[in-house]
């Protein structure tokens, strides 16, 4: 049958281990290679939404690729094939336990913070008088811890270096890393009349090499805002254009939900569903000037399963 990809259980050849995080189910081969099923599973103020997004999980993984071949001459990532749209195969790094978020733009939980009267994020002290959707004046790095359930929580440089979370020098080779990515993903972007406005990045290690990991530049793990009219809207106070999972966050809160403790997710119609996976297609085209080509959801399980089992079987030849 036809049907979005939620949930994974399988079992590989050496395999030690299974991490199912909100939206990747990633397994561990030998300690010598993580296998991550991006499935179709859409996560919101740290919560899985009760249905998936069919291709949505396939945009999320080709992306990533994308972005990671065009940023490996920056630092070093854990990328080593994608054996299925669905599927990255990469180096077993150990992660470090923060995110490094970076804003170019007062917006989404950032502007929400401000408003409420809020002059710092994360240690880093935020002028008066901005509005929704402003630029920085530089981007500010913003980091969160991460959380392995439940929300992951604001820290700053300070605190993260004082709880030896990450030594000060990796820090500040994260807080480089972190720069030189956001200007390059802007640059792409804006070639293709996009702004790209926050993301965020992972980093993990093996031995003393610092690896860029995970996801980069995927409309989970980033905002954009379409270029052309920016300023207009500005000047206007109009809502900015975006591609975004910002779409969806504002649909539950619309509908009442915020991931508070006590609230249940509205319920999603198809109508919805399909909404939420042609903006996701959308991004991918924008973001990569090219035509999205749909993969066969006919028995998308066992297909991600037989890839993956060639891909281990000619890799441990």
């Amino acid at each position: 049958m036809n049907e979005a990809l939620v949930k994974t259980n399988f079992n590989f050849p050496g395999q030690k281990s299974l991490y199912k995080g909100k939206v990747r189910d990633v397994y561990n081969i030998k300690d010598e290679l993580l296998v991550m099923v991006v499935s179709d599973r859409i996560s919101a103020f740290d919560v899985v939404l009760p249905r998936g997004i069919p291709f949505k999980g396939q945009v999320l993984n080709q992306i990533a690729e994308k972005f990671l071949d065009a940023t490996q001459d920056i630092v070093p990532n854990w990328k080593i094939a994608t054996p299925d749209p669905m599927v990255m195969v990469g180096k077993y790094c150990d992660p470090y336990p923060v995110e490094m978020i970076i804003r170019g733009y007062l917006t989404g939980s950032s502007w929400r913070t401000y408003k409420k009267g809020a002059r710092e994020i994360c240690g880093v002290p935020v002028p008066d008088g901005m509005i929704e959707h402003e630029r920085f004046a530089e981007a500010i790095v913003t980091p969160t811890t991460k959380a392995t359930e439940g929300h992951d929580e604001d820290i700053s440089r300070e605190e993260i270096i004082r709880q030896g979370l990450v030594a000060e020098g990796e820090y500040n080779e994260l807080d480089m890393y972190t720069r030189k990515l956001f200007q390059r993903g802007s640059e792409i972007a804006e070639e293709k009349g996009l702004i790209l406005v926050d993301t965020k990045y992972e980093f993990g290690r093996v031995g003393n090499q610092i690896y860029l990991i995970d996801e980069i530049h995927t409309p989970d793990s980033s905002r954009y805002f379409y270029q052309e009219g920016y300023e207009e809207r500005q000047a206007n106070g109009e809502a900015q254009r975006q591609l975004s999972k910002e779409f969806v966050r504002e649909w539950l809160m619309k509908h009442g939900f915020q991931g508070q403790q006590g609230q249940a997710a509205p319920e999603m119609s198809d109508e919805f569903v399909h909404s939420v996976s042609e903006r996701y297609i959308e991004l991918y085209e924008s973001i990569t000037g090219e035509n999205f080509l749909k993969a066969d959801l006919y028995n998308v399980t066992d297909r991600v399963e037989h890839n993956i089992n060639e891909f281990l079987k000619q890799y441990f030849s």
